[in-house]
């Protein structure tokens, strides 16, 4: 017997999450840094169309991942504490909030206008996600090996 409809929404939720934390990485030690070069008359146009692109990339990913992670604190896997899809969940709120308060704003400001300081808070407060979202990524991939293991032992 396959154990498919308990690992698809694991699996699922570990692809999301180690794609957003590429995505993240990416973002925080490249992409965000490099802002102050494009100049103050290039960028509006810069950080809208940036915008309007990281989201085809990122938005599936988080409703995915909050789809998972809801998923999962409804209906956790055999062999999987209680904790860890709480945690993941809690994991998922803490990245949403962050975004619609920090990043989010501060990328609507920058569209407006340049503001180096602007740029340098959100390459200080994305910290906040690069580090959530890379603990996600290693908690979804604990949560699939530990139901792969107890699934596995239990054919």
């Amino acid at each position: 017997m396959t154990n498919w409809p308990v690992l698809l929404p694991l699996a699922a939720q570990a692809f999301a999450s180690t794609v957003m934390v590429g995505v993240i990485w990416t973002m925080q030690l490249v992409h965000y840094p490099l802002f102050a070069l494009v100049g103050r008359d290039a960028f509006a146009l810069y950080e809208r169309a940036h915008m309007s692109r990281i989201t085809l990339i990122v938005a599936p990913m988080m409703f995915l991942e909050l789809a998972c992670a809801i998923w999962l604190v409804v209906r956790t896997p055999a062999g999987i504490p209680l904790w860890m899809p709480w945690l993941g969940l809690a994991m998922v709120v803490a990245l949403w909030l962050s975004t619609a308060t920090l990043q989010g704003p501060t990328h609507a400001r920058l569209a407006a206008d340049f503001s180096e300081e602007r740029v340098r808070f959100l390459v200080n407060t994305n910290w906040i996600r690069t580090i959530l979202w890379t603990a996600r990524a290693l908690l979804a991939i604990a949560m699939l090996i530990i139901a792969s293991q107890h699934f596995g032992a239990s054919e």
